[in-house]
């Protein structure tokens, strides 16, 4: 059992009536949810998919996003989870890039339909309703074997998944993840985390993200329970559902904490199910983490770093390390190597920074039809994580910022660049630049510097920095428009001409 069909394939055998989902209302059990996903896998090879094809899923979380990827899978396929939350402009890039020949979608998305328009051979869509399964896959006995062959033919070096990690500015940079990849991830996570049949997690994170597929991926493994939340609109509502449904796990990024300790009073639920949270996408302050634990003292907390491109997880910190670690990102998984280089290539001593590199069996494929990038961070089975930090005596790593300008909000990644291109097309802006600044509740928010011709007066800054909003509301995800925008006479550049965005995202620092 070398793939991740494999070990969910068995989960359904042993136990076809127990709750792979709870999305809504809807439950379907494992060996349903394993019917569905053989059903669409037929559908999709009568409909022309061959081996290594790539297949789009354009869907919020819901119980067919997971069968749309397995499916894909048991087809032969390559799945090509994309954000649902963006426009047009990303969903065109990311299906020429991918070459995906089919495209999985929620009818009447309005923006899936211009990309669609503007592509000259788009993919076979398939429209889905909301809240209701896939059409083809709706009828059959969830015990009976399906006539479609088992997973077999998967092998651990075959490409299974492509991440876009970033935006779509200039060439987009797929992550290419294999079976193997996901497999890897999915164990070491099952095993530090203890998982078991009888676990269940509130699903807060986008499958389409590392994280939340890879919290998708562990628990499928484990044979556990998907509690599938639509979002953190309403907090209280979720903790609600945390206490009906006896839920073990809670995983987020640290605005989702930060939000659930800002507004709701957490002692007026019975959360005494919980088991264990983890916390990636971004470091927690060491003050959100003290609230954190105070407020929720029973489930243990594990803090965790990782990449897109190591398929979501490098290192954990084991609970009982949090008061003697305190601001580390813990260990290596097992069969992950860990070492710090500095700028000449050497490694570094302990307790010295430099570069993070990483090797292990996570470590992606590379970037899809990107030989150029992908040389640039993967040597010799090494990969270049971007990230700077340090190891301790013990062994613990310790990161001190990031050498990429990627800005991280929330659950989100932006490229600043997307937001730029933007903001340039409207009328007066000259130059601009995007940075992430510190925020307490999303860890960052996005902030625009705009050089404008003629400069905006006093008067008129108001209703200039409304024109831009707005411009950016048309045509970027809600998580892109900038928080602050701030006028300036020029931008801070290298003698080489790039824009020195460190200098920007300092407080201190001023654009002149």
């Amino acid at each position: 059992m070398h793939c991740l069909p494999d070990r969910v394939a068995a989960a359904a055998r042993a136990a076809p009536d127990r709750i792979a989902f709870v999305d809504g209302e809807r439950r379907i059990g494992y060996g349903e949810f394993w019917r569905q996903c053989h059903a669409f896998a037929a559908a999709l090879r009568a409909r022309g998919l061959g081996q290594g094809d790539r297949v789009a899923v354009l869907l919020p979380n819901r119980i067919e996003a997971a069968v749309v990827v397995y499916g894909c899978w048991l087809a032969g396929g390559i799945a090509v989870p994309l954000n649902a939350q963006a426009r047009a402009r990303d969903f065109e890039p990311w299906l020429r890039h991918s070459g995906a020949s089919h495209l999985v979608h929620e009818a009447g998305n309005a923006d899936v339909a211009a990309a669609l328009a503007a592509l000259d051979a788009p993919p076979v869509a398939w429209a889905l309703q909301p809240h209701q399964p896939i059409p083809c896959a709706v009828a059959g006995d969830p015990h009976e074997r399906p006539g479609v062959e088992e997973t077999g033919k998967l092998q651990p070096a075959m490409p299974a998944l492509i991440l876009y990690t970033s935006g779509t500015t200039g060439a987009p940079k797929g992550v290419t993840l294999s079976h193997g990849n996901l497999l890897a991830n999915a164990q070491a996570v099952v095993d530090y985390l203890a998982l078991e049949a009888g676990d269940s997690v509130l699903g807060l994170l986008p499958f389409y993200y590392a994280y939340g597929a890879s919290v998708l991926h562990t628990h499928l493994l484990a044979g556990a329970r998907m509690v599938l939340a639509p979002n953190l609109l309403f907090p209280h509502l979720l903790m609600e559902l945390v206490a009906s449904e006896r839920i073990t796990g809670l995983s987020g990024v640290p605005s989702t904490f930060a939000l659930l300790l800002d507004r709701v009073e957490l002692s007026g639920y019975d959360l005494s199910s919980l088991r264990y949270l983890t916390q990636a996408g971004g470091a927690m302050s060491q003050a959100l983490t003290r609230r954190l634990r105070t407020a929720l003292p029973g489930p243990k907390l594990f803090v965790m770093y990782g990449q897109t491109e190591a398929t979501s997880r490098l290192t954990w910190l084991p609970p009982e390390r949090l008061d003697d670690k305190p601001g580390s990102v813990g260990i290596p998984l097992d069969g992950v190597s860990l070492r710090i280089v500095r700028e000449g290539g050497e490694e570094a001593p302990i307790g010295t920074e430099g570069e993070v590199h990483v090797r292990g069996p996570n470590v992606m494929q590379g970037y899809w039809n990107a030989p150029e990038a992908t040389a640039a961070v993967l040597h010799d089975g090494w990969l270049r994580t971007g990230d700077l930090g340090r190891l301790d005596a013990d062994g613990f790593l310790y990161l001190a910022g990031r050498r990429s300008d990627m800005i991280k909000t929330g659950a989100h990644r932006v490229h600043p660049s997307d937001i730029e291109e933007v903001i340039a097309e409207v009328a007066g802006v000259v130059d601009s630049a995007v940075v992430g600044i510190d925020d307490d509740t999303l860890g960052q928010v996005v902030k625009a510097f705009v050089v404008m011709d003629p400069p905006p007066r006093d008067d008129a800054l108001g209703r200039t920095d409304m024109a831009i909003r707005a411009h950016c509301r048309a045509r970027l995800a809600p998580y892109k428009i900038p928080r602050h925008i701030e006028f300036v006479d020029a931008l801070p550049r290298t003698a080489s001409g790039k824009v020195r965005r460190v200098a920007l995202s300092q407080p201190q620092a001023t654009a002149a």
